[in-house]
């Protein structure tokens, strides 16, 4: 069983960073590594298996992550199509197509490559391959940190339902990936009243767009009080403008009327809800992250632009490993041409 020493080190560092504070990206990454561990002790064990259990095994841990990455490529290709005919093709609307297109064009240049004989070519290729496939475990590790974490539930009392605001429809209409966000806040708001405990406020945080007739606040209250959430049972906070400044500017407004001791959840898409909640933490918003629902079609190239935020806000260090693994690409490309 030693083999599974690393796994059981990296799972049990795992297990106290969720518990020192669940809204850290490393935890996604122990998670990934755990995985990996595991896997590559389940591979140690395949010699002493029975025939039936070494096979399962093996397909377990080779078979099926090959299979996946096609059925993965089918599926976002299939996804992109569907995201360009119900969203148009603006930029972010083509990730999932890309992505998509990327994993079979990978895959039909690593078999191109295969049968040139080119060493140098070889050694390029295995770059590129190396460089994909990092990228690859982090967007694995977020994925399923995301999941992992997309199961947070409001389990105790709390002063502030903090609601994220996003853009409105003709400048002062709640779209329905916004209304989603509101109804699961006044969910909240009313599960904790029929418990008897005490009634959260509902904190709408958005500015006022360019353009935009109202603030994204105004426009989310009127849509809270319209559905029938009384008026002093909401407040506004409608100086924002990115996520940084909703729960920077959120905090300001709990700590200003409640005190420093306040307790808060915030509510945004279920997509969105893991990078709000890292958010959360950076701007010292004492509270976790809640998602609502999103359209099915419109969740993998949401996160998939969540997964490249991420990355670029660790780009330190991320681009320090990509860096080195080109680099260390065009050193053994030069040796071996």
């Amino acid at each position: 069983m030693i083999a599974f020493a690393p796994a059981g080190v990296l799972l049990l560092l795992f297990l106290v960073s969720v518990w020192a504070d669940r809204r850290r990206f490393r935890n996604a990454v122990l998670l990934g590594l755990t995985l990996i561990w595991a896997s590559i002790g389940v591979l140690f064990l395949i010699p002493s298996l029975p025939p039936v259990l070494a096979l399962t095994a093996v397909v377990l841990v080779l078979l099926v992550p090959a299979l996946g990455t096609l059925v993965l490529g089918v599926f976002l290709v299939s996804n992109g199509i569907t995201m360009l005919r119900k969203e148009g093709r603006s930029p972010a609307n083509l990730l999932s197509l890309g992505a998509g297109l990327g994993i079979f064009g990978l895959i039909a240049l690593v078999a191109y490559v295969a049968d040139r004989g080119s060493p140098a070519m070889d050694a390029a290729v295995g770059g590129l391959v190396l460089l994909v496939g990092y990228v690859s475990f982090l967007f694995v590790c977020f994925l399923a940190y995301a999941f992992f974490y997309g199961r947070t539930h409001v389990r105790s009392e709390v002063d502030y339902v903090v609601v994220l605001g996003s853009g409105l429809i003709g400048g002062q209409r709640v779209p329905p990936l916004l209304a989603s966000r509101l109804e699961k806040g006044r969910r909240i708001q009313a599960a904790q009243a029929a418990r008897g405990e005490k009634v959260p406020l509902l904190l709408a945080s958005g500015g006022q767009g360019s353009d935009e007739r109202l603030s994204e606040a105004r426009a989310m209250a009127d849509w809270l009080i319209a559905q029938g959430v009384a008026p002093d049972l909401v407040r506004l906070e409608d100086r924002s403008r990115t996520t940084d400044e909703n729960l920077a500017f959120s905090r300001a407004v709990m700590e200003e009327e409640t005190g420093p001791d306040y307790r808060c959840v915030v509510v945004t898409n279920n997509f969105h809800a893991f990078r709000a909640a890292m958010t959360a933490r950076k701007a010292g918003v004492n509270g976790q992250v809640v998602g609502s629902p999103t359209a099915r079609y419109f969740w993998p190239s949401a996160t998939l632009r969540e997964f490249v935020a991420v990355f670029w806000e660790h780009r330190l260090v991320n681009l320090v490993i990509c860096g080195a693994i080109v680099v260390a690409t065009g050193v053994a490309a030069l040796v071996v041409a």
